[in-house]
């Protein structure tokens, strides 16, 4: 019997037992010590960024941001339409109002024509203009940051790169996560390194991520007894799953190379077949492609090839609805183009795990050729 193939299932390099042995060594198993301490150094030097924080999820992480930006109720937040819900719900956890903005062809991230319309009309009419801006890098495919971080820079808007997915991605060289004023990482189950769960916050002032570090610890004052200013939340990282963090990060490069050949062996073998697009690649960037995903012609032509590799025992998943289509953003507005509309009803991710190899492939492409 074929062995199921997933979706993007966690991939060891080998290395984790030995820094989670380390954390047993020190007896610090919770959210202090040494591995917390290097996963975040780690990130620094990777991405290049001056600070980090090491956090249980990138959900976490955006609601810091929104905290250290003192989003509250009344405020809008502008975000983008074409995500994972844990992108946006920060926005009502502070009882703020989120405003979408749909996708672009080229990308199919936020569209900087739209949001520039935006902005522009806001101005004329002098209605307020959004608290902050939460750009998804979708996919492990970067947004055109550089048009997006101008706007925001020429409006005064705070940037919050919304990078969970787009861990090494790069444009002209720079990471992803480190063009605007906080950026988020995640590194949930199937993301292309996995802590089992986990998140990271960076950016560029370390006042902003010591404050954010403050009340993800609680905010506990500096007292040596429990004296509390304000509420925080328990949103630090154990010692632990930053062990399997550094293990997972040293070999970042080996797994984007991998992710990037699986989607040339995609490409190689469909992107001849008519009615089967990629998702594309904005010039001067280079993706992680966590997830390799494609377009079919229509709904029908989607959910034959869905239903059959699930009756084959092959994982895949729908691109995912855009925000301005779940019920529970029914009252929230929204300035679209139908992009992401068409892309969620066509749409396809497909196996990208990057311990597959070449015959498990194969085996996929079988099942979508037959359809």
């Amino acid at each position: 019997m074929a062995k199921r193939i997933f979706l993007s299932p966690p991939h060891m390099s080998g290395n984790e037992m030995a820094y989670i042995q380390r954390a047993f060594d020190e007896n610090y198993i919770t959210s202090i010590g040494s591995n917390v301490t290097g996963f975040e150094a780690s990130i620094r030097e990777i991405t290049g960024t001056p600070n980090a924080l090491a956090l249980i999820n990138a959900t976490a992480a955006i609601h810091l941001t929104l905290r250290v930006l003192n989003v509250g109720p009344g405020d809008e937040v502008f975000a983008s339409s074409f995500t994972f819900i844990g992108s946006v719900a920060p926005i009502l956890y502070q009882g703020a109002k989120p405003f979408f903005i749909d996708s672009d062809t080229k990308t199919w991230n936020m569209d900087p024509t739209l949001l520039a319309s935006e902005l522009e009309e806001r101005t004329a009419k002098g209605t307020p203009l959004p608290k902050a801006l939460i750009l998804t890098h979708l996919y492990g495919q970067m947004a055109q940051i550089d048009v997006i971080s101008v706007l925001c820079a020429r409006y005064g808007i705070p940037l919050i790169e919304d990078a969970a997915e787009s861990l090494g991605a790069t444009f002209k060289g720079k990471h992803s996560g480190t063009f605007g004023q906080f950026g988020v990482f995640s590194f949930n189950g199937n993301k292309i390194l996995t802590t089992s769960g986990g998140g990271l916050l960076i950016g560029p002032d370390k006042s902003a991520i010591e404050q954010a570090r403050f009340l993800s610890t609680q905010a506990k004052d500096d007292f040596p007894h429990y004296e509390h200013t304000t509420y925080g939340y328990n949103y630090r990282m154990s010692n632990i799953l930053a062990g399997v963090g550094i293990a997972q990060l040293e070999v970042l490069n080996e797994r984007i190379k991998r992710k990037r050949e699986i989607f040339d062996y995609y490409y190689q073998a469909l992107s001849s077949d008519t009615g089967i697009s990629f998702m594309p690649e904005v010039e001067g960037s280079v993706g992680n492609r966590w997830l390799t995903t494609v377009t079919f012609d229509d709904f029908n032509t989607r959910e034959k090839v869905r239903l059959a590799l699930q009756d084959a025992d092959i994982e895949s998943r729908p691109l995912w609805k855009p925000m301005h289509m779940q019920p529970v953003f029914h009252d929230c507005q929204y300035r679209g183009n139908g992009v992401s509309e068409g892309l969620f009803a066509n749409g396809l991710c497909l196996p990208s795990g990057t311990a597959m190899d070449d015959k498990d492939l194969d085996r996929i492409l079988s099942v979508i050729k037959s359809c």
